[in-house]
């Protein structure tokens, strides 16, 4: 039977619209460029540093040293790069609606203390969850199979009774290989159905 359910939150409760970004803060730039700009914060892990807690003024400098040409640039996105991150409200009624079955749901992310305080609203639904780990907060991040060891022990959970939403194939890959049940989030629609076959097969939860 499964007893919790986990979610990711980028591209699962909430939008994180990278490209769409881009395109707003460079209206005029040429597609090398902003492919450069992509290549800049994301290639090699550098990002992902954000995400593991280190020191935001580090990573963004190590950034910059990447690229210096593109200072002006790169200095731009990180101070708006709370703008990526949209609301979905339809989350919140989905979270209600399994909380309302029974189902203990906590959250397992990437993502940064530095993203956070730029952006917090977008976060209203956490008081819906019972709990999770943000990646900053513990030093280290999916798919590293240590993240998910840290929230089966802080929450006492049986891997094989939960059920874990992502959009990432990696990070799927990586929580079924520890013992959870793996979702890969495409559609809002298609990661319910596939939720509610699980739910169904392994036998509701009795509140």
């Amino acid at each position: 039977m499964i007893d919790t359910i986990i979610f990711d939150v980028g591209n699962v409760l909430i939008d994180f619209d990278w490209d769409g970004f881009m395109l707003r803060e460079f209206p005029n730039a040429d597609k090398n460029l902003i492919a450069k700009l992509d290549e800049d914060v994301w290639g090699d892990d550098r990002w992902d540093r954000l995400d593991a807690g280190d020191d935001p003024k580090d990573v963004i400098q190590n950034i910059i040293d990447y690229d210096p040409e593109h200072e002006t640039e790169l200095r731009k996105i990180f101070e708006n790069v709370g703008d990526t991150l949209r609301k979905r409200p339809a989350s919140s009624v989905w979270l209600k609606e399994l909380k309302s079955r029974g189902y203990r749901l906590l959250y397992l992310s990437n993502y940064s203390h530095y993203v956070m305080e730029l952006n917090p609203e977008v976060l209203d639904f956490l008081p819906l969850l019972d709990g999770g780990v943000f990646s900053c907060d513990v030093k280290v991040t999916k798919p590293d199979r240590k993240i998910y060891e840290i929230i089966t022990e802080k929450y006492n959970l049986v891997p094989e009774e939960c059920v874990f939403i992502d959009d990432l194939a990696r990070n799927i890959k990586g929580a079924e290989d520890f013992g959870f049940h793996g979702i890969q989030f495409k559609t809002p629609e298609q990661a319910r159905a596939d939720l509610n076959k699980i739910l169904a097969e392994k036998g509701e939860k009795m509140k």
